[in-house]
């Protein structure tokens, strides 16, 4: 027990601040490394199987309504699947290791962005296409098939639903997925790792886990999460460089935009037969 009565976790121990004084050391002293793993590991599966359980609480409501439209089916999907299971899952954990608002907002590093990290996103995003390129390039030299993601079956199904998605990009899935992978998985895997594996396990923790929301056989699965883990190594880069979970929230939010966008202008142009690709790039 604390001396205020609270109960007292392996983490009390926890300095929010940074204490370390090699730059490539693990920033605050968080105990062993195999319990942060453990809890990053954790954290990462907890979230979307939270929202895989709200996805019962959207078919109760559609159940109990009548019928909900796509509009609205969509929108309560990405609150409880996104804002509940992924950011509050993330603020309740901070929460729960004793951190208030202002310690929260700290932790994660939340600030308006300056120009010169503008700028990181907007060439990030760059790299991010560059590297995307030349691994679908080899994986298309190689015969390998892609999986398909979800949500983009859905709105190449429903192109009506895709101006609503690329907002979401910004508004809901790039903040709520890299407060949880980013700000939370990668943030305690770096009180007790050094910056390199911290980056890795958290991108590869963040790629894995989108196996639930794809279709298709296992190899086809496994590419697609390979093919993810690009852009999430980059993500991670990016917070690591910046202590600014705002960057790579923005990061996030415009790589599935501008797939979005393409997916959108792909659908509305072409036979859906043809379509490239795409439908497993998006890491949402």
């Amino acid at each position: 027990m604390t001396p205020d009565g609270g109960v007292r976790d392996e983490f009390d121990d926890v300095d929010p601040d940074p204490v370390s004084d090699d730059a490539d050391g693990p920033r605050r002293g968080g105990g062993s490394p195999g319990i942060a793993v453990a809890t990053a590991l954790v954290l990462g599966v907890l979230g979307p199987l939270i929202a895989l359980a709200s996805g019962v609480a959207v078919f109760a409501i559609d159940a109990l309504t009548g019928g909900l439209s796509l509009t609205a089916n969509v929108a309560l999907t990405l609150f409880f699947g996104q804002y509940v299971a992924f950011g509050g899952l993330a603020v309740g954990y901070l929460a729960w290791r004793g951190f208030d608002r202002e310690g929260i907002v700290s932790y994660l590093g939340v600030r308006v962005p300056s120009l010169k990290e503008i700028g990181i996103v907007l060439g990030s995003w760059v790299v991010i296409l560059i590297l995307i390129l030349a691994v679908s390039t080899i994986v298309q030299l190689l015969g390998t098939e892609t999986a398909a993601n979800q949500s983009a079956e859905l709105a190449m199904g429903n192109p009506s639903i895709i101006p609503l998605l690329i907002a979401a990009s910004f508004l809901v899935i790039g903040p709520c997925e890299e407060i949880l992978y980013r700000g939370v998985v990668q943030g305690r895997l770096r009180e007790s790792l050094p910056a390199a594996p911290s980056i890795l396990l958290s991108a590869a923790i963040f790629a894995t886990i989108h196996v639930m929301a794809l279709t298709g056989g296992l190899s086809a699965r496994l590419t697609t999460v390979s093919i993810l883990f690009v852009p999430s190594l980059v993500f991670g880069a990016v917070y690591e460089y910046t202590e600014n979970l705002v960057v790579p929230a923005l990061l996030h939010g415009l790589h599935n935009a501008v797939l979005f966008t393409a997916l959108y202008v792909t659908v509305t142009r072409v036979d859906p037969s043809e379509l490239p690709a795409i439908l497993g790039f998006l890491p949402v």
